[in-house]
């Protein structure tokens, strides 16, 4: 019963770092993020946390907005094992807590 509780537990954790979503007929596919839908959740978290985007370029993986004189820029890179990173970094500390509400708006929209 504790090696069945073990297993069960372990599967879990591995399929906790995966997204899904719901398929037609309410079956659950497990896939990693795209690099598109991770490129468009970067770009939204930044609308979503007031800034103007004055770079969108899916090409080079860049994502570039403004906010009271401060500028942010997503980079959205592909690795080589699939996975996708996103980063997001700010020229200007003004508001400490900026990076952080855009990191979570990115996960929210990513369903994390």
């Amino acid at each position: 019963m504790r090696l069945l509780l073990a297993a069960a537990c372990g599967a879990l954790v591995a399929l906790s770092a995966c997204t899904y979503y719901t398929a037609p007929a309410g079956t659950v596919v497990m896939t990693p993020a795209s690099y598109d839908r991770s490129f468009a959740a970067a770009a939204g978290a930044m609308r979503d946390e007031g800034l103007a985007i004055t770079v969108q370029d899916p090409a080079n993986g860049t994502v570039v907005g403004n906010f009271d004189r401060s500028i942010v820029t997503a980079s959205v890179r592909q690795q080589t094992d699939g996975s996708v990173r996103v980063q997001f970094d700010s020229s200007d500390g003004r508001d400490p807590t900026l990076l952080q509400r855009i990191s979570r708006s990115y996960d929210r929209r990513m369903g994390r």
